[in-house]
């Protein structure tokens, strides 16, 4: 589990709601992680899975940690894995991959 910068965006990442199994479809939910990129997303309510990438905490101004999507997709193509055609490993699904990395 990735603790955040504050508390405020721990209690608000990923919201579980007792009338929506989708936190696009609930009006509670605002903030999406995800854990394999390292990003975070301010969700838009219009229907569909789309958020806008944010790179500041909205309660404490905090810079979030930068995103790790480009690396990720380095990552399963230097082991010759198409992510569009191949079967991604269970641990590139979250936050595992980046373990065993080396840190720049």
């Amino acid at each position: 589990m990735t603790n955040h910068c504050c508390e405020a965006l721990n209690s608000r990442v990923d919201v579980r709601c007792d009338q929506h199994d989708d936190p696009f479809a609930c009006p509670d939910a605002l903030i999406k992680f995800s854990a394999k990129f390292q990003e975070y997303g301010l969700i838009i309510h219009d229907g569909g899975t789309s958020s806008i990438t944010i790179d500041f905490c909205p309660w404490c101004g905090q810079r979030l940690p930068a995103s790790q999507r480009d690396r990720w997709f380095d990552e399963l193509e230097r082991r010759g894995i198409d992510p569009w055609e191949d079967e991604i490993p269970a641990e590139f699904q979250d936050e595992r991959w980046l373990a065993a990395m080396p840190q720049d």
